[in-house]
C-alpha cells in the first residue's frame, strides 16, 4: 500500500497538481471508510491506522488529509462523515473541520433489483442542516454518474450502470430537478458566506419541531436558516417579528434574517423527461459462433480432486470457471429401464452456475446479493458407462466492502451430489475435476476487430435463429448522426458480456425487478430501499456507448450470450432528455 501510494502522490508532484505547488488538488485522503471494520480487527486495526497516517502525512503533499468514516484519526488527519445525513457528526478535535466527503445523491442499483431514488427535495434538506448546525465542506457522491466499463461493477450483482440517481447522469445530461434544485441551494448558501464563517450558530427554539439557526457577521450582518423537522405538517413560526410559513420537513434560508430566498421543499425546476429514442442505425452482417461444450475438461488447465475456489484458479481474469468431472453409470441402474431419472444438485457459493450432462443443457441457478449462495437441482438423463458433468460458474463482481475479502468463496464450492442411484446418493464432491478458466471465445479474442475473423462464424438468416446458451454474436453498425448519447438496448438477451470494438460495454442481466414501487414522499429520514422505481421491469435495459469509441462506419458489436436471446432485436439507441 506504501507503495501505491508513494507512486500516486510522485505523480501528482511531478506534474505540480498539488495545491502547494499550485495546482487544484486541495485535499488528499487515506484509506476509505475503515472505520466501520475497527471492531472486529481491535488492536491491529487501529495499529493499521495510525501507520497509514503516518505514512500519508509524510510524503509531504502541502494539502490537508482525511480518513472518511475513521473516528480516531489521528491528527493532523482530518476524520469526515460520508452518509444520507451528516448533521450528527462533529470531528474527534475541535480545530479540525467539520466534513461531509460522501453526501449520497442517491443509491447504486443491483441485478434484479429497483432502481433507487433520492427526492432533491431531501437531498437538498440534509445538505441545509449539515450548513446549520455549522458544517464547512460537501462533496456529492454522486454529482455526476457513471458506467461500470468491463469487469469494474463491485457487488457482487452491482449494475454496469452507477447513474445513482446523481444531478448529472450516467450519459453526462442534467438530470432535473435535481440539478437545478442543487444548484439554486448553493447560490443561497453563497450568499451567506461572510457569516457562515464569521460565527458559530445561535439556535433558538420555535415550536416543537421548529428551530432558527442564526449566524452573524458583525455590523448588523444576519443569516438565518428556518428549520420544521415534522415530516407531514407545514408549520408558521414566528422570527425577527415576521411570519413565517415551513413546509414539512424543510429548511428556509434567510441571508439578511428576513427575506426567503430558498425553501429546500420548493422546487421551481421542472422535471426531465427521459426517453430512449430510435437512433436509425441497424445492426447488420449478424453471425454466430457457439461454444464447444462438448470438449470442456479435455482441455483442461488444472486437474485436482475436490471444488477449488474460482478467483484462486482464475485470478479474476474472467468471469467465467468450467468444473469438470466424469462418472460412470452401472449397466444394472433401475433408471435405464424406465424408472425415475437421478437428480443433480449443486450447491455454489455464487454467483451464477449453468449445468451441462452428455453437452446437453439443463438449467442455470443464480444468487442475489442478499444471499450469494446457488443452489440447482433437476433431474438428467444419464446412460450407462461414462457420462461427462460440465459446470460453468460463472462470477457477477467482486465484494467491495467488508472484511477478509480472502473468505468469501466464489463459485462451486458446496456439493455436487446425484441423487436417486440404486446405491442411494453419489457424492461427487471429492473426485477429480478438471478446470478450465475462461471460454473458447475468449481464448480466440473474438472480441478483437482484428481477431474476430479467425473462426467460421454462421452468418445471414441461420445466425439469428439460435438461441441456445453460450453463444457468440457479432454484428456491425454505423454511428448514428448528431451528438446526443447512445445506448445499446439490450431487453431481447439473457445475460452475458458486450463489446464495442473491442472495448468491453461490461455485464448484462435481463434480471426484472422485484420491489416495493409504491408512491414516494420526500419528507422523513431517507434509506435506499424508501423510494424504488422499475419494478417488473430489467433493473437494467440500457448500456452506455460512449460516441468517442465508434468509427463513421463498420462498428464491431460482440455479445457473449449466456442463457439465450433474440440478437435480431438488439438496437441502438439514442438519450433525449426535455
Amino acid at each position: 500500500m506504501q507503495g501505491f501510494t508513494e507512486k500516486i502522490v510522485e505523480m501528482m508532484k511531478e506534474h505540480r497538481f498539488f495545491a502547494s505547488q499550485g495546482g487544484p488538488i486541495i485535499l488528499s485522503q487515506i484509506e476509505n471508510e475503515f472505520g466501520p471494520e475497527l471492531k472486529a480487527l481491535g488492536p491491529a486495526g487501529h495499529s493499521y491506522v495510525n501507520w497509514a497516517a503516518k505514512m500519508a502525512v509524510g510524503l509531504n503533499t502541502g494539502v490537508p488529509w482525511v480518513m472518511c468514516k475513521e473516528d480516531d484519526a489521528p491528527d493532523p488527519i482530518i476524520n469526515a462523515c460520508n452518509g444520507f445525513y451528516c448533521d450528527y457528526f462533529t470531528p474527534n478535535k475541535p480545530y479540525k473541520p467539520t466534513m461531509w466527503t460522501e453526501a449520497w445523491s442517491g443509491w447504486f442499483s443491483e441485478f434484479g433489483g429497483t432502481i433507487p431514488k433520492r427526492p432533491v427535495e431531501d437531498l437538498a434538506f440534509g445538505v441545509a442542516r449539515f450548513i446549520q448546525k455549522g458544517g464547512s465542506y460537501i462533496n456529492y457522491y454522486m454529482y455526476h454518474g457513471g458506467t461500470n466499463f468491463g469487469r469494474t461493477a463491485g457487488g457482487p450483482f452491482i449494475t454496469t450502470s452507477y447513474d445513482y440517481d446523481a444531478p448529472i447522469d450516467e450519459y453526462g445530461l442534467v438530470q432535473e430537478p435535481k440539478y437545478s434544485h442543487l444548484k439554486q441551494l448553493h447560490l443561497a448558501i453563497k450568499q451567506c458566506e461572510a457569516a457562515l464563517v464569521s460565527s458559530d450558530p445561535h439556535v433558538t427554539k420555535l415550536g416543537n419541531y421548529e428551530e432558527a439557526h442564526v449566524f452573524t457577521a458583525g455590523k448588523g450582518s444576519c443569516v438565518a436558516f428556518l428549520t420544521n423537522y415534522h415530516m407531514n405538517a407545514p408549520a408558521k413560526v414566528m422570527f425577527n417579528k415576521r411570519h413565517y410559513t415551513l413546509p414539512a420537513w424543510s429548511i428556509s434560508i434567510l441571508p439578511d434574517c428576513r427575506n426567503v430566498v430558498y425553501n429546500t421543499a420548493t422546487v421551481a425546476a421542472k422535471t426531465s423527461h427521459v426517453q430512449m429514442v430510435p437512433s436509425g442505425s441497424i445492426l447488420y452482417s449478424v453471425a454466430r459462433y457457439d461454444e464447444n461444450i462438448a470438449t470442456y475438461g479435455d482441455r483442461g488447465t488444472i486437474t485436482a480432486r475436490g471444488l477449488l475456489e474460482q478467483v484462486n484458479v482464475t485470478r479474476d481474469t474472467t468471469d467465467y470457471l468450467w468444473y469438470t468431472t466424469s462418472v460412470d453409470i452401472k449397466a444394472s441402474e433401475s433408471f435405464l429401464r424406465g424408472g425415475k431419472w437421478p437428480t443433480l444438485t449443486v450447491d455454489s457459493a455464487g454467483h451464477a452456475v449453468h449445468v451441462f450432462v452428455n453437452g446437453h443443457f439443463y438449467g442455470s441457478a443464480f444468487g442475489t446479493r442478499e444471499n450469494r449462495k446457488v443452489s440447482f437441482s433437476a433431474p438428467v438423463n444419464l446412460r450407462g458407462g461414462a457420462n461427462r458433468i460440465a459446470l460453468l460458474s460463472v462470477a457477477v463482481g467482486l465484494p467491495n466492502v467488508g472484511l477478509h475479502f480472502e473468505t468469501w468463496a466464489t463459485g462451486i464450492v458446496g456439493s455436487v451430489v446425484l441423487h436417486g442411484l440404486d446405491e442411494g446418493n453419489k457424492d461427487l464432491s471429492w473426485q477429480k475435476w478438471t478446470y478450465q478458466a475462461g471460454l473458447q471465445g475468449e481464448a480466440m479474442n473474438l472480441i478483437s476487430p482484428t481477431e474476430e475473423s479467425s473462426v467460421d462464424w454462421i452468418k445471414g438468416s441461420l445466425a439469428k435463429q439460435n438461441k441456445q446458451p453460450l453463444t457468440w454474436y457479432k454484428a456491425y453498425f454505423d454511428a448514428p448522426r448528431g451528438n446526443e448519447p447512445l445506448a445499446l438496448d439490450l431487453k431481447s438477451m439473457g445475460k452475458g458480456q458486450a463489446w464495442i470494438n473491442g472495448q468491453s460495454l461490461g455485464r448484462y442481466w435481463m434480471a426484472y425487478a422485484k420491489g416495493n414501487c409504491g408512491t414516494c414522499h420526500y419528507a422523513g429520514t431517507y434509506r435506499q430501499n424508501k423510494c424504488q422505481s422499475g419494478c417488473g421491469e430489467p433493473t437494467q435495459r440500457w448500456y452506455h456507448v460512449p460516441r468517442s469509441w465508434l468509427k463513421p462506419r463498420g462498428n464491431l458489436l460482440v455479445l457473449f450470450e449466456e442463457l439465450g436471446g433474440d440478437v435480431s432485436r438488439v438496437s441502438v439507441v439514442k438519450r433525449s432528455v426535455n
